[in-house]
């Protein structure tokens, strides 16, 4: 795979981490997919289909794909790392002290690609091998969840994500998402891909709350310069502390921080804006107005200097260094827009420079940045849109060139 960095939100993409959903999304009903963060429930084999055509996309583009189910079946080969994670699953304030040690015993016998799936893809009574204990396992009804699912987790953006020549392991903001990390975490310790390589961690997971951050709301924009949203799921507190780390290693030269309204059709900055050239971006135009920025730098005295700027667009075009910066609202009159932010129309990744990929669906936000030059890779998206993610969701660059 190479030297792990990511120096740009456009530059060329060489490697990059997915995961393909599976037996988590088969535990989504309408009873429970709000308390699990999703609006409804999804066809999985159609959204499986989904996602390897979104993988295809990117293997014809000559990137290097790795998928977290194989990364983490193979980290739990290695006896350290399989103790280490479960020693933070299983735990008896989790399962109750009559359960735990059962469920610690069939975890520790199971090979690690099983474990692997019903870490992520959650245990039900049905799965289990032994008849339940205790209170815990006498309250069981079928659809109880032993262990919760994790159906957020084929969106790697945020649980890590990688900025200039480290990785940040984010603390997550809600707790259906939490237990994302230790798996992110486990990899880049364990799995000889990254144990081997030396990189700075920027923060470093664990229970931060309320300082939290996902990787949605940051955008590795270059020139030493973060872009960050904070909103429903990214504060300021969370903000600060990655700026600091970044700032104290000599890796990092500003943050641009923006407020996003706390509602769920802004989970994250790039549900609004993404970067689809070195002086371009795809922005939702009902927000463009309300995105001021705060330019963050190192400070005196161990402070951060923050200064408020009038206009986002005419910053970012400061600090990267070009004359003015280039903008596709997303398409439509405000009807049509609306529909096509719900729908991830601004959740594009890029791979080289002026070239992305974005759900079909999107169909008039696609054709405004064809009719501009940009060229679009289009992806189904019938499944996998109804989890509010689009392809830069889906996505953790690992690698990925500078400007």
């Amino acid at each position: 795979m190479g030297r792990f960095a990511v120096g740009s939100e456009v530059g060329r993409l060489r490697g990059v981490l997915l995961h393909e959903p599976d037996l988590e999304l088969t535990r989504l009903t309408p009873s429970n997919v709000h308390e699990l963060l999703f609006d409804e429930i999804m066809w999985v084999e159609r959204a499986q289909l989904e996602h390897r055509a979104f993988a295809q996309v990117l293997r014809d583009r000559g990137v290097e794909v790795l998928l977290l189910g194989d990364l983490l079946a193979e980290t739990l080969g290695d006896e350290t790392a399989r103790k280490e994670l479960l020693d933070q699953v299983v735990t008896v304030d989790a399962f109750g002290q009559s359960l735990a040690p059962d469920v610690r015993e069939w975890f520790d016998a199971l090979p690690g690609r099983e474990l692997a799936r019903y870490l992520v893809g959650g245990v039900i009574p049905e799965d289990l091998p032994f008849p339940p204990h205790g209170l815990v396992g006498a309250s069981f009804h079928p659809t109880t969840f032993v262990l919760p699912p994790l159906p957020n987790q084929m969106f790697v953006r945020d649980t890590s994500a990688w900025m200039y020549d480290g990785v940040s392991i984010n603390p997550m903001a809600f707790p259906a998402r939490r237990r994302e990390t230790l798996h992110l975490d486990a990899v880049y310790r364990h799995h000889p891909l990254f144990a081997s390589a030396e990189f700075p961690v920027w923060y470093d997971g664990g229970d931060r709350y309320p300082a939290v951050i996902e990787g949605g709301d940051l955008l590795v924009i270059g020139n030493r310069v973060l872009l960050v949203g904070m909103g429903e799921r990214t504060s300021p507190q969370g903000v600060e502390a990655l700026a600091r780390s970044m700032f104290e290693a000599g890796a990092l030269d500003a943050v641009i921080a923006v407020e996003l309204p706390k509602m769920r059709a802004y989970m994250h900055l790039d549900t609004v804006l993404t970067q689809v050239d070195r002086d371009a971006f795809v922005v939702y135009n009902g927000l463009r107005k309300s995105l001021r920025p705060f330019v963050v730098t190192p400070g005196s005295g161990g402070h951060l200097h923050v200064e408020a700027e009038d206009d986002l667009f005419t910053t970012l075009a400061r600090v990267l260094d070009v004359p003015r910066i280039r903008t596709f609202e997303t398409g439509g009159n405000e009807l049509l827009a609306a529909r096509e932010q719900w729908d991830d129309g601004n959740n594009l990744l890029a791979v080289e420079p002026g070239v992305v990929v974005a759900y079909e669906r999107t169909v008039d936000t696609n054709q405004r940045l064809r009719d501009a030059g940009v060229e679009v890779l289009t992806i189904p998206g019938f499944e996998l849109g109804r989890g509010r993610g689009g392809p830069r969701c889906m996505t953790c660059p690992l690698r990925r060139d500078p400007l």
